[in-house]
């Protein structure tokens, strides 16, 4: 069989264009994903330790623990505490646990491990960080929680906003 020597170069050009995106991606990776209430958040890949589907089973509740807090889970032989991430933004619309399976995501820093339950995972991609702006209409009780937005979609005025893992591990919101 005689191959065509130009079809073949192009393909091999086209091929390598395609690689070489995917090895040089621009920006920073973060994980995408939505609240009962459909709002759009994202967390930075290089905070999260785990994400996993837990049954509502395997979540043990804490009597007298905050009402934020769903209750702990073991992650390979470590307790970890699981919490419903819209409730702790002030989200109004609760988080179905009638379901199979949680998602959770287990957010790190410092040794300290906590379970973000959410509504529904999203993708892992890569964002630019330099298009991130300045936060805007973020009620006062989030804003020390969101770090920023990126505009989605310009008509609609979608936002993706990203967390801040590290003040919401921290927040004093847990103690009450």
């Amino acid at each position: 069989m005689v191959g065509n020597l130009d079809l073949d170069q192009d393909n091999k050009q086209n091929i390598s264009s395609e690689l070489q995106a995917l090895q040089t991606p621009e920006g920073e990776l973060y994980l995408r994903f939505h609240l009962p209430s459909k709002e759009e958040f994202a967390l930075p890949a290089i905070a999260i330790r785990e994400v996993m589907q837990q049954s509502p089973e395997q979540i043990t509740p804490i009597p007298n623990a905050s009402p934020l807090l769903l209750g702990t889970l073991n992650l390979r032989g470590q307790v970890i505490w699981v919490a419903d991430l819209g409730q702790f933004l002030g989200n109004t619309v609760p988080l179905r646990t009638d379901r199979p399976d949680i998602p959770v995501i287990a957010v790190e820093e410092q040794e300290t491990i906590l379970g973000l339950a959410i509504d529904q995972l999203g993708d892992m991609e890569w964002l630019d960080i330099e298009q991130l702006q300045a936060p805007t209409n973020v009620a006062d009780h989030i804003a020390p929680y969101v770090q920023g937005e990126w505009a989605v979609e310009e008509n609609t005025h979608q936002v993706l906003r990203l967390l801040d893992q590290v003040a919401i591990l921290r927040s004093a919101r847990w103690a009450t």
